[in-house]
């Protein structure tokens, strides 16, 4: 089984739901179990900045899925929830990256893991170091705590205690 670590966010109608939608159909998934789910945290949009503010939350999961199944696994649930195609960098309702998958080192037109943006992406780390802090990048070598405690991202990201209870009551439902 290798580690994966996802990263969901949703900034359009219900988010919570739309995490939890998420995590739901992840642990429902074929030879995909789901670890651990960090706490949720509220953040300002990257690149357009005229939307709404983001809900954002790290999965880890352990699969024995090969990463392009995987990968299009994904897709395919981001499509089940209700996503809408927009510009990039756009609204989502839900979005589903991979940001590790093991020790992989992939970087082809549709897959690029690690993913290329989260040493950069403090709203990628801080859900991360919270679940997996001595987890490694495998380009940089780095620890997931000590790459949050470098990064230069000065976007707010706000932990929600409010959203993860939610987002806990919502999953047990």
């Amino acid at each position: 089984m290798e580690n994966v670590f996802l990263g969901i966010g949703s900034n359009v109608g219900d988010r919570i739901f739309f995490l939890a939608e998420a995590v739901r159909k992840l642990r429902a998934a074929p030879a995909t179990r789901v670890v651990k789910v960090s706490s949720v945290y509220e953040t300002e949009p990257v690149g357009v900045k005229n939307q709404g503010d983001f809900l954002n939350a790290v999965v880890w999961a352990q699969t024995s899925i090969g990463v392009a199944a995987f990968h299009s696994g994904i897709k395919l649930i981001e499509k089940e929830i209700g996503r809408l195609e927009r510009s990039r960098w756009g609204p989502r309702e839900i979005d589903i990256d991979i940001l590790l998958f093991g020790e992989l080192i992939i970087n082809e037109a549709a897959i690029v893991i690690p993913h290329a943006e989260m040493v950069n992406r403090k709203f990628v780390l801080r859900p991360l170091a919270e679940i997996a802090p001595a987890t490694v990048h495998p380009v940089v070598h780095t620890t997931m705590k000590d790459l949050l405690a470098e990064c230069r991202d000065t976007n707010a990201v706000e932990l929600s205690a409010q959203m993860t209870a939610s987002l806990i009551t919502t999953l047990k439902e």
